[in-house]
């Protein structure tokens, strides 16, 4: 073992403390919390009656009962009242723990790692040509038909320094990763063809540089071909809001030819201009972390991932956890397939020794505590199954707002830009609306990933096109897409959506009344109370009140509901049963019961 090995700063203390139960609490004057809370329960934390905190909302003409629930601008808002700071927290687990872990290094440790640069655009528009002759190789030889046909990652050496590039097979590629949250690519380089000028894939990866927030350097392919106009490059560009520095726009132009092997050397010093802006900065002496680009089975070597560090260095034999998948590495080497006795910060390798394969975009984290890091990823997969399994058309939430992601196309282009602009206007307080893309044309892949990747819905106009494979690649990623061809149905949809995701207000609806007429007392629960149903009906786990000579002496909830040594979920009128009252054993014989359930307040 390097002695280097020895002496790196372990993750686990890192991730263990972010993985420290969540717990709501006053703290030296702070409020911690991490979601909504009943007025119940934020009283006993803050240590205040909670009808005090019934009168400020009575007073602004709100009615509440201490179990309704408080949103997180009410909480800020009583917190200011009792003279109290406040902090949201997020809760953290096995599943996003990656994407929430914070590592702050001593600046004096940092030094400067290599951009890694993602190269996208239209198809013919010479991407591969372009990769080919920064890598001074023959790529196009070995692939079928011209096509890039995998994920792969090369990294360049030019004037003493490196970039690192990710050659993906077309945009879905780049969304499937940063679906899963992998934020490995620093810069997108859009080629655009400067005899063919922008197109359909050309806006599609404008698109997805755009949401995943990163900055763009445009290189302008086969300048060298006749009848190239680059002032009309320029202007397609510009209605994309792709403005160049010529034009007053903050975005690189580079103008050249791959297959001349003209102004490539531009486009890497413009690439390193981009990088220096960013301060890239890396730890050489810490347990890396990084992520999977792509991952196989191979018969002979076994789960063959390759990787890009990012953070930290990377030795064999480290025990290394990716996604829900972990292992010891048992073989390190270039993607060329030579032998690497580490591998630094912004170099691409390849690994071995994962019991299964990862996903493309999974983190990756190298944690000595191998017991610890096995739970972690079983606990990991576990979540991922769950989250799967209710994620369904789900709507995201973000600072208390929720965004519902639109896709749009249509017929014409014309339409599509009328209904975005119709949709931009229905919105809420708690709820927005988001059209991530509009455009003509028929549903195609890219616009399923893309919707995936964003927990989008996708709207057809006049769009009566669904190709075969697309529509079970839909299905089989539970992308929803709507039909219509009136757009005011499209508006009355989103309306009636935005006002069903509205939180809904409750009520309490008094169900039914009882009696308490014996007590019986066992030591693990405490004293039950044995009652008969006068009125109504008595559910599991209801809401109720005790009333002692007619007074109300107790709020809260049942947690056990029996008929005779049976748990039921529901007593009628006339029968008899036993309860046991939540946090409430001063219960008496001639105590009466009223039960509640909430129901959701028509507006109407």
């Amino acid at each position: 073992m390097d002695k280097k090995q020895n002496k790196r700063q372990s993750n686990v203390g890192n991730i263990k403390k972010h993985l420290a139960t969540a717990e709501t609490k006053l703290v030296n004057g702070v409020f911690v919390f991490h979601g909504p809370l009943t007025i119940s329960d934020f009283s006993k934390k803050i240590n205040v009656n909670a009808a005090s905190i019934l009168t400020i909302f009575f007073k602004k003409g709100v009615m509440k009962n201490i179990n309704s629930s408080l949103n997180e601008e009410e909480i800020a808002e009583l917190c200011l009242e009792f003279n109290l700071d406040f902090k949201k927290e997020d809760v953290v687990d096995a599943q996003n723990i990656l994407d929430k872990l914070e590592i702050i290094d001593d600046p004096n440790d940092l030094v400067s790692r290599p951009p890694i640069v993602t190269i996208m655009g239209h198809v013919d528009h010479g991407k591969t040509t372009l990769i080919d002759q920064i890598r001074k190789s023959n790529v196009l030889d070995t692939e079928f038909g011209g096509i890039t046909q995998h994920t792969g990652a090369y990294q360049v050496k030019f004037k003493d320094r490196r970039i690192t590039f990710l050659d993906t097979p077309g945009h879905e590629a780049f969304t499937e990763m940063r679906s899963r949250g992998a934020k490995v690519t620093d810069i997108v380089i859009i080629v655009v063809a400067a005899d063919d000028g922008v197109k359909p894939q050309t806006i599609e990866a404008i698109d997805h540089a755009k949401a995943a927030n990163v900055p763009i350097i445009v290189f302008v392919n086969k300048i060298d071909k006749p009848n190239v106009d680059l002032e009309k490059v320029k202007s397609q560009l510009s209605e994309h809001n792709i403005v160049c520095e010529e034009w007053g726009g903050d975005i690189q132009f580079v103008y050249g030819s791959a297959i001349k092997n003209k102004n490539i050397d531009q486009l890497l010093e413009a690439i390193f201009l981009q990088a220096d802006l960013l301060d890239l900065k890396a730890n050489l002496n810490r347990d890396p972390i990084g992520t999977i680009i792509e991952s196989k089975l191979d018969r002979g070597k076994g789960v063959v991932s390759t990787v890009i560090v990012q953070n930290g260095t990377l030795y064999p034999r480290d025990f290394i956890v990716a996604g829900g998948q972990y292992g010891n590495i048992r073989s390190l080497t270039t993607v060329e397939g030579k032998p690497l006795d580490k591998a630094f910060p912004g170099m691409p390798c390849i690994i071995t020794g994962l019991n299964k394969n990862p996903l493309a975009g999974d983190k990756f984290i190298v944690l000595s505590d191998e017991k610890f890091a096995k739970k972690m990823a079983e606990e990991k997969q576990y979540l991922d199954k769950q989250k799967e399994l209710s994620e369904k058309n789900s709507i995201i939430v973000k600072d208390g707002i929720k965004t519902i992601n639109i896709i749009i196309k249509t017929d014409v282009q014309g339409t599509a830009e009328a209904i975005k602009n119709s949709i931009s206007k229905i919105k809420n307080d708690e709820v927005i609306i988001n059209v991530i893309r509009s455009g003509a044309g028929e549903i195609n892949k890219a616009d399923i990933i893309l919707a995936e990747a964003s927990n989008a819905r996708i709207y057809a106009f006049n769009n009566e096109g669904l190709n075969s494979d697309v529509k079970k690649m839909a299905e089989s990623k539970n992308v929803k897409i709507i039909k219509h061809n009136i757009i005011y149905k499209i508006i009355e949809e989103l309306s009636l959506l935005i006002k069903t995701l509205k939180e809904p207000v409750y009520e309490e609806k008094l169900i039914g009344e009882a009696i308490v007429i014996q007590l019986f007392y066992y030591s693990k629960v405490g004293t039950i109370a044995g009652c008969k149903q006068m009125q109504g009906i008595c559910k599991e786990f209801s809401k109720v009140e005790v009333y002692r000579k007619n007074k109300m002496i107790f709020k809260g909830t049942i947690n056990s509901l029996k008929r005779e040594k049976n748990d039921v979920k529901i007593v009628e009128k006339g029968f008899d049963f036993g309860t046991h009252i939540k946090d409430f054993d001063k219960i008496e014989v001639d105590d009466e019961l009223k039960f509640y359930e909430d129901v959701i307040k028509n507006d109407e």
